[in-house]
């Protein structure tokens, strides 16, 4: 079948692919940008994973400031080159996540980051919510699970659904980006602040 130009440009925008990994995309595809799109996210993967040991000393801190002044976000975002931190590509996306930190609040940027005592506290409650309802204790462990997994959703930014494009989660939003820029780049650490929000230190006095 036929590929226009249209097409190929448009999934492009949506996925931030290449044009020609586009182009087989849809050829692939038969022209179904959904089948195009998840063909994209599978090769993005793919090609992630490859370059997921590689270092990444270099990369930008960004600021970003919503609301008019009543959040701020700083992320630091590393990628392997000076060359690549210096792409439109990359700025975008590192300015995407600062937006997402923004509007979605996350904890954590991953879910190994979470404490081990976060983790079992959470767990504890989800066993203790169920523990009348006559379910075997196998059963009630699984349960658990799924609620700690829907825990690790709203809390852990990877883990989160990116807020402008809900159809995907931030660690999908990273692994096509890593695709197409052909680099390997990680998300260290953010800090968010909401004006009038008391800090840790300041709840404890």
């Amino acid at each position: 079948m036929e590929i226009s130009a249209s097409q190929v440009k448009e999934l492009r925008e949506k996925t931030g692919a290449g044009m020609m990994d586009c182009k087989k995309a849809l050829a692939e595809s038969s022209g179904d940008f959904e089948k195009a799109i998840d063909y994209l996210r599978k090769k993005g993967i793919a090609a992630a994973a490859k370059k997921a040991g590689r270092a990444t000393k270099e990369g930008a801190v960004f600021s970003y400031i919503h609301g008019e002044g009543k959040v701020g976000v700083m992320v630091e975002v590393n990628c392997e080159t000076d060359f690549v931190a210096r792409t439109e590509q990359f700025r975008q996306f590192v300015k995407d996540v600062s937006m997402h930190i923004a509007a979605a609040n996350p904890q954590w940027v991953r879910q190994e980051d979470v404490p081990a005592e976060v983790v079992q506290k959470e767990k504890e409650i989800a066993i203790a919510q169920m523990q009348n309802s006559g379910k075997p204790a196998a059963v009630l462990e699984k349960i658990a699970e799924g609620k700690l997994k829907k825990f690790y959703e709203d809390t852990c930014l990877l883990n989160q659904a990116f807020v402008k494009d809900p159809n995907k989660s931030i660690d999908q939003l990273l692994k096509e980006t890593i695709a197409t820029l052909g680099e390997n780049i990680a998300i260290r650490r953010f800090a968010r602040f909401v004006l009038g929000e008391a800090q840790k230190e300041d709840a404890a006095q």
